[in-house]
């Protein structure tokens, strides 16, 4: 199911030059967030959560990501998605189920033929915040700050989806060389991971 606070009603004949899906990645709570770009202005169009506390088991849950990007990817028409990579964690089992919460997102995004673009998580607090060790209220903050929004999502996780459009947003500049993961396509995914298919 999906949660949302802030939804604003869009489509292609809007008058934003692009927008940006960005998705901040988990396998139990996920985060949305979606904001259109009109020159050098942001606005929010929509955020919220994936809640899959409730599914069975983790395949359920994996299934309800990918179904739930899909009707997002489809609602909205991004141009655009953008996902905070998997950190690394202590326990490998959480980052197993973690970088497959990711991997369907992914997925989900390709199947649309949609770009797909990864940030490692001090790279979205920084910037977003100017701080790589900013703490996610700091860059729930940042977001209300430079989106000009009133009220704050519930979840922290809708923010940290949030942020990650703002940081591909002040980070990817077509044409230039980028230090963060770009995926195309299949084709392109396949061609930078060959062991993938080992």
């Amino acid at each position: 199911m999906i949660y949302c606070t802030f939804v604003l009603s869009v489509a292609k004949d809007n008058n934003y030059d692009k927008i940006i899906l960005g998705i901040d990645p988990g396998t139990n709570i996920a985060g949305y967030g979606v904001i259109g770009i009109s020159k050098d202005n942001m606005k929010l169009i929509s955020m919220g959560i994936f809640d899959m506390r409730k599914e069975k088991n983790h395949a359920m849950k994996l299934q309800s990501i990918f179904e739930q990007c899909t009707r997002l990817i489809d609602t909205y028409l991004p141009d655009e998605v953008a996902l905070e990579a998997p950190f690394m964690g202590k326990n490998p089992q959480s980052m197993l189920k973690l970088g497959r919460a990711q991997g369907v997102s992914m997925a989900a995004a390709l199947n649309r033929k949609l770009p797909v673009f990864e940030y490692a998580p001090k790279r979205v607090k920084q910037s977003v915040t100017g701080r790589g060790t900013a703490t996610k209220e700091q860059v729930a903050s940042m977001v209300m700050a430079l989106l000009k929004l009133k009220t704050q999502h519930s979840k922290l996780d809708a923010s940290d989806a949030v942020a990650v459009a703002i940081c591909h947003h002040f980070m990817y500049k077509p044409g230039m060389e980028q230090s963060t993961e770009h995926y195309g396509g299949w084709g392109s995914f396949i061609s930078k991971n060959p062991d993938k298919l080992k």
